[in-house]
Parts: structure tokens; C-alpha cells; sequence
């Protein structure tokens, strides 16, 4: 199983991204998948989910900011984040699954003010 994000970089305050995660598994089909974010000395959170069927779900911090979707015919899962702020700073993980080890290897999203 490997999973593949990308999308992160460097980007200002209120600026836009999209991250991401193409997954290797027929897994995808049947599976949760979920964006999460570790910023430095910091525990990685759960950022938003989506399920097999197109259940969203957000952590407060990112409701009406972020999106997250699903193609299911690409197994890829995509996170459009806007109006980016500084607190958004973090390295950004997908997930396939819940308490898996299937993880993507991270991509860095710095927000400057």
C-alpha cells in the first residue's frame, strides 16, 4: 500500500492550496481516507475526512476554509484549503484508513503573514 501526497509549498496569508494523496490499493474503495497535520513539537491532528461514500467530515480550525474530496475512479483524494493562515503551518499527512499505518510520507504547507 503506498499513498502519495503532494501539493504543499510555501504560500501567504489568505493564498490557496491543494494537496494531493494518490493511494496504490483497491483499499481506496472501501476505506476512510483522511488529511492530518503535524506542526513542529506538536501532535498530529486530524484535519478532515472523507469516507468511502462522501461522508466530510473538518476539525473546527478549518471548517468553511478547507475541502476535502474524493476520486474514486483516480483512488486520489484531494484537500483544497483556502484563506491559508499562519496557524496552518504544518507538515500534512494522508491517511487510508482508521488506526492504520498506512500513511503518505508528508508534504509541507508554511503559511507567512
Amino acid at each position: 500500500v503506498q499513498l502519495q501526497a503532494c501539493g504543499g509549498g510555501p504560500v501567504k496569508e489568505g493564498g490557496s492550496l491543494r494537496l494531493s494523496c494518490v493511494v496504490s490499493t483497491d483499499l481506496f474503495n472501501t476505506n476512510i481516507v483522511g488529511w492530518y497535520r503535524q506542526a513542529p513539537g506538536q501532535q498530529r491532528d486530524l484535519v478532515a475526512s472523507v469516507t468511502a461514500i462522501g461522508v466530510t467530515n473538518y476539525a473546527n480550525s478549518v471548517k468553511g476554509r478547507f475541502t476535502i474530496s474524493r476520486d474514486n475512479a483516480e483512488k486520489t483524494v484531494h484537500l483544497q484549503m483556502n484563506d491559508l493562515k499562519p496557524e496552518d503551518t504544518a507538515v500534512y499527512y494522508c491517511r487510508l484508513g482508521w488506526h492504520t499505518n498506512y500513511w503518505g510520507h508528508g508534504t509541507q504547507v508554511t503559511v507567512s503573514s
